[in-house]
């Protein structure tokens, strides 16, 4: 059953989902804004390869059943804590006739409706999820070894696998490429990465070596010390504004801005 669904508004976009009878869609907690009271709205810890499954049982069998589902809810939960996630998600189910409910992100930006035909998964920055089809699975994937350290730090992305619909957002406006059309690669600042198709190598570089000009743009480029690479055949969604950009500048609105004339490297970090 497709989700039907409509993104809505300009610099603050919002999801409005029309559930039909018996349908069901997932968010993360805090992404929910409004439903019809024919919806019904139930929280729960376990993601939704594990919402459906049974609980019950008699014996040996039903015991194993429902300490191996405990475990594996444990286990998303103890992914989801160390990636910074949301601990639970929002189940809404339509009951009693065709139903709505309006999801939004948490930033001023877009939004995305991206369509899973079982074949590719999708990977997505942290905090992008907004709401999914139960049919659709979210996990953590943590990007890391030489990939996190060449970079100076790992990389948390959220996938998604199966078939449906699932809706993502980010800051500012996005575009969409395709690193084959730019000679099978593009580099890209870390923060403005959104969103990219299985199949695209991910990567991370140093901006530069270690010579005068490396220096020089870690320091005052505002790049920091790496960029994000992208290569292959995908799709890749990009982001115009990034969360430390907007950060700095609430900072610097404020007067609270101890950024400098040095930017990239030295920048103050939010949080």
């Amino acid at each position: 059953m497709t989700l039907q669904q409509e993104i809505v508004g300009n610099a603050m976009q919002m999801a409005v989902v029309s559930l039909q009878p018996g349908q069901t869609v997932y968010c993360e907690a805090g992404k929910f804004l409004f439903k019809t009271t024919n919806v019904t709205m139930e929280t729960r810890l376990s993601g939704p390869s594990n919402a459906g499954q049974p609980t019950g049982g008699s014996g040996a069998a039903g015991m194993g059943g429902m300490l191996r589902q405990a475990m594996g809810t444990a286990m998303q939960v103890g992914q989801r804590a160390l990636a910074g996630e949301s601990l639970a998600f929002q189940y809404f189910t339509s009951t009693g006739g065709e139903g709505t409910v309006g999801f939004a992100g948490v930033l001023p930006g877009e939004m995305r409706a991206l369509e899973l035909d079982g074949t590719r998964a999708w990977f997505a920055e942290k905090d992008a999820f907004v709401a999914a089809e139960s049919t659709v699975d979210f996990g953590i994937a943590f990007q890391g070894g030489r990939t996190g350290r060449s970079g100076g730090e790992g990389f948390v992305l959220e996938k998604f696998t199966g078939r449906g619909t699932v809706i993502i957002a980010g800051a500012g406006n996005f575009i969409d490429l395709n690193p084959a059309d730019f000679g099978g690669r593009i580099e890209v600042d870390t923060g403005c990465v959104v969103a990219f198709e299985e199949g695209i190598q991910y990567g991370v570089q140093r901006v530069g070596g270690l010579n005068r000009q490396g220096l020089m743009n870690a320091v005052f480029g505002g790049e920091g010390l790496s960029l994000a690479t992208l290569e292959g055949n995908g799709r890749v969604i990009l982001q115009s504004l990034t969360i430390e950009s907007l950060a700095n500048a609430l900072k610097k609105a404020q007067g609270g801005d101890k950024q400098g004339p040095t930017g990239g490297l030295f920048s103050t970090h939010a949080g």
